[in-house]
């Protein structure tokens, strides 16, 4: 049987006027969430046109999450001078960031 996109589920809010709840999800909330929409879309259970409000709520999850990863590098960058995401030389060849 399939899901009617008039009645989803309730653990699945529809794309459009949702982004202030969106947007205070944290990222493990966010990722659990994009999980639960991955898991939904794989089990070929729902019809188009739902499919499509997932799709769409998955997208934004997708967002999310990567803006809070990008937050977190920021973060990280700005705790750590000097930092730029390549390994710095050390004299000898070898770089300050490996590990060995």
């Amino acid at each position: 049987m399939t899901e009617r996109p008039s009645q989803p589920a309730a653990d699945v809010d529809l794309p459009g006027g949702a982004d202030d709840a969106l947007a205070a999800l944290s990222y493990e909330q966010a990722r659990a969430a994009l999980d639960e929409v991955v898991r939904r879309l794989e089990s070929s259970t729902v019809d188009l046109e739902l499919s499509v409000a997932l799709w769409e709520r998955g997208n934004a999850l997708a967002d999310l999450c990567q803006r809070h990863l990008d937050g977190a590098r920021e973060r990280i960058e700005a705790a750590r001078p000097g930092l730029t995401g390549t390994p710095t030389p050390e004299p000898g060849g070898g770089t300050a960031d490996a590990p060995f």
